[in-house]
């Protein structure tokens, strides 16, 4: 029998987990008009720019916004594939996969959406739907291994900013960072084994992180302790001497000093001195996208081979690889423990092994 109050309620339906992927976004097409919406709301965010707005809103209305969307959608373009941006791709087929892992794993009902900070799938839009499916527990995991107030505080800015307005909010949870986490670490590693058993192992690796302006960290951000611990336990997961490998930081933009050593500069150095053979990879980023698959795959590559090197090779993010959405997995239940859906292979309404449940809809 179905009870309901006399607002309508239906005080015995079923309620679940939400879980709330998040990431940067994307443009909605690799044209002029929508990469200047996306790098519109991108760069107004005063988590991104600090600036005082009266001092940046002329600089990026009169000139940011006249002349950089046109090169980046030409960028765009190159990558561009059938499903979208290489990011948007990646992400939904991780929303995909987390999905059917905690599907698995998890004793109660659980949805998992994918919301991007920047864009579409907007975050309000995501947890829209999670507020329809009834999730009244919440868990939201920004896919930034490394907390930095210019992404994972963002991310928390825009989500309270949409929970603001609703009435009745869930029981939330907020995954601050994972850099250290054992399975991370181990899935990184992994994957610059299983790259370096096709191609080789390479004279030097580079660990290469988005940068981000030196006051930032001097005002307390982590994000520079974050990364660095980051490359140090993967290179002591692999077995690295410290002469093999390094830490920089890309895409830096306009006068002020960012965190160093640049990525750019590095890369420069050793092709000048006679390193024949380096590999790079961005253990900050969750999903290839622009950042990686041009900027590091081609424009540093091809700046690598003018100053001398002879190869170059990029090893590519965790995607939507197994072994990282078992990770992934991993993180969601250690995060959500004590809420009814998190001990593994029970069922939470009536004790039943879950695995025979599962046998039973196969």
């Amino acid at each position: 029998m179905k009870y309901r109050s006399e607002t309508g309620c239906q005080h015995d339906s079923a309620e679940q987990l939400g879980v709330l992927l998040l990431n940067l976004g994307t443009p909605d097409a690799p044209t002029v008009p929508a990469v200047r919406r996306y790098l519109a709301e991108f760069l107004s965010d005063p988590r991104v720019v600090e600036l005082p707005r009266a001092l940046w809103w002329p600089i990026l209305h009169g000139l940011v916004l006249r002349l950089r969307p046109r090169r980046s959608a030409t960028s765009y373009r190159a990558l561009w594939t059938e499903e979208g941006s290489p990011l948007l791709a990646i992400a939904l087929r991780q929303a995909t996969s987390l999905q059917r892992q905690l599907d698995a794993r998890l004793s109660g009902p659980v949805r998992v959406e994918l919301g991007m900070r920047y864009g579409n799938p907007s975050i309000g839009s995501a947890l829209a739907r999670l507020s329809e499916a009834k999730a009244r527990r919440l868990l939201v995991l920004p896919l930034y291994p490394q907390y930095s107030a210019t992404t994972t505080a963002s991310c928390f800015d825009a989500v309270t900013a949409e929970l603001s307005r609703w009435r009745r909010l869930p029981e939330a949870r907020f995954v601050n960072q994972y850099h250290d986490h054992p399975g991370y670490i181990a899935v990184l590693a992994k994957s610059i084994r299983t790259y370096w058993a096709e191609w080789g192992e390479p004279d030097r690796l580079l660990f290469s992180f988005h940068g981000i302006p030196r006051e930032y960290f001097l005002g307390g951000d982590p994000y520079s302790c974050q990364c660095h611990e980051t490359s140090r336990l993967t290179a002591e997961a692999l077995g690295l001497p410290a002469r093999q490998w390094q830490i920089a930081f890309q895409s830096r933009v306009g006068p002020k000093e960012w965190l160093q050593p640049y990525t750019e500069e590095v890369i420069a150095g050793w092709g000048r001195e006679g390193t024949h053979r380096i590999h790079v990879i961005c253990p900050g980023f969750s999903a290839d996208c622009l950042e990686t698959l041009e900027e590091i795959a081609v424009t540093n590559r091809d700046r690598f081979l003018a100053a001398g090197g002879k190869e170059f090779g990029y090893i590519p993010a965790l995607n939507d690889g197994a072994a990282h959405l078992g990770m992934l997995a991993d993180l969601v239940l250690r995060h959500v423990g004590g809420w009814p859906e998190s001990q593994e292979g029970v069922d939470a309404t009536s004790g039943s092994d879950r695995v025979t449940r599962r046998s039973e809809r196969a």
